[in-house]
């Protein structure tokens, strides 16, 4: 599968994807603990969400024009040193609002260059045919280190002193930036060059997912079960502590119990894929997707709450290990850039907008309506979607 190019490209992204998991759990905890405002926790939340809304689809563009390698060099060093100015800033206690607010917005949005150019490279250094594993590994690592790994040593060096974990997050994205160079360069896509304009291409990219029947199916999906999982995901801890009557200090093995779920399904999607089909698969992952919810909220126990955020782990993991080889598929090499960020624009957009509706709906009914509602519309959208997810799979292997 790729050989050492793409051994080399998920070493990159499994050090990257460390960075994340502690930044992502240091950043707001340490505006927490200095601040102690609600208000501001929130701001730094919203910081970090932005760039995937405000500059996704240019950074989609961008990548497009530009070589993948140097464009990732650049990314992964320009976060190394403002995470190393950051360490600078909460070791010597100036690390104010503004500090906080710039850093979580300009470290998501250089990570937006460099989830972009990565999967151009994941395409190219994997090869069509194995896009399935390659996906399912990349899946996995990221699993790893934005929910496990990097949380776990967060929490490990907050409590010794918080500078150590933006520390770590700059040795990694550092040790990122000079490895990405180590990948060959053969495996770098051809680019056309800036034959229109910026807007131009942007247009170009969002019209090409809006008429691609298959790209419409998979985007129009990501972005309605994204919504409703950001909306059982905000409530579930509430719902939890509440209904279910767990410790505040237990809440956490939930997300555990959900990445490793994610973990498993990233190493066998590609065999199921294989067995069954990928569009029966992907159909599947979204029942397992809705099962989850549902026992979450039908079978009240501690046990059986940690065995629904499993199962929903799994759901999630296998859909996004087949729907993202189906979407590089369908994608032309030129555009993989503009894609990818459209595509990131509706996972990561339609997540605050579903935790958002959570709670008022939660106030007018319950937490439990919250999640059983959540359950029935996945179901419901497995079924609207099932025809359609076929013909895509379809139409992707030709």
């Amino acid at each position: 599968m790729g050989g050492e190019p793409f051994r080399r490209l998920l070493t990159t992204w499994t050090a990257t994807s460390v960075a994340d998991g502690v930044r992502a759990t240091a950043l707001p905890l340490y505006t927490a603990v200095s601040t102690r405002d609600p208000i501001s926790v929130s701001a730094v939340a919203v910081a970090e969400v932005l760039p995937w809304l405000l500059i996704a689809l240019p950074a989609g563009a961008l990548v497009d024009r530009l070589p993948c390698r140097p464009t990732l060099v650049v990314a992964h060093s320009f976060r190394a040193l403002l995470t190393l100015l950051l360490v600078w800033f909460v070791h010597t206690g100036q690390a104010g609002m503004f500090v906080l607010l710039g850093c979580a917005f300009l470290l998501s949005g250089a990570e937006t260059f460099a989830d972009s150019a990565t999967q151009s490279l994941l395409v190219s250094a994997a090869g069509e045919e194995d896009l399935e594993r390659a996906n399912g590994r990349f899946v996995g690592a990221e699993t790893v280190g934005v929910e496990i790994a990097g949380p776990l040593a967060a929490a490990g060096l907050f409590a010794w002193r918080p500078s150590l974990c933006f520390a770590l997050t700059a040795l990694a994205f550092g040790f990122a930036a000079l490895w990405i160079p180590r990948v060959s360069a053969e495996v770098e896509p051809v680019r056309a060059g800036g034959e229109r304009s910026m807007l131009g291409e942007i247009r170009q990219g969002t019209a090409f997912v809006l008429r691609s029947p298959g790209l419409r199916v998979v985007v129009g999906t990501v972005g309605a079960v994204t919504l409703l999982t950001g909306a059982v995901n905000t409530i579930a801890v509430l719902f939890a502590l509440e209904s279910l009557g767990l410790a505040p200090s237990t809440v956490p093995v939930l997300f555990v119990c959900a990445a490793a779920g994610t973990l498993v399904a990233s190493r066998v999607t590609s065999w199921l894929s294989a067995r069954f089909g990928g569009a029966n698969v992907m159909i599947a992952a979204l029942f397992v997707l809705a099962g989850g919810m549902a026992i979450l909220e039908l079978v009240r126990v501690p046990v059986a709450a940690w065995s629904s955020y499993f199962v929903m782990g799994f759901g999630a993991g296998a859909w996004n290990v087949l729907s993202s080889a189906n979407r590089q598929r369908l994608t032309p090499e030129s555009m993989m850039g503009r894609v990818t960020s459209a595509y990131r624009v509706f996972a990561w957009g339609l997540m605050p907008l579903g935790a958002g509706l959570a709670g008022p709906l939660a106030e007018v009914t319950s937490p439990a309506a919250v999640i059983s509602v959540s359950a029935s519309l996945v179901a419901v959208v497995a079924v609207l979607c099932a025809p359609l997810l076929r013909r895509l799979d379809t139409a992707a292997r030709e």
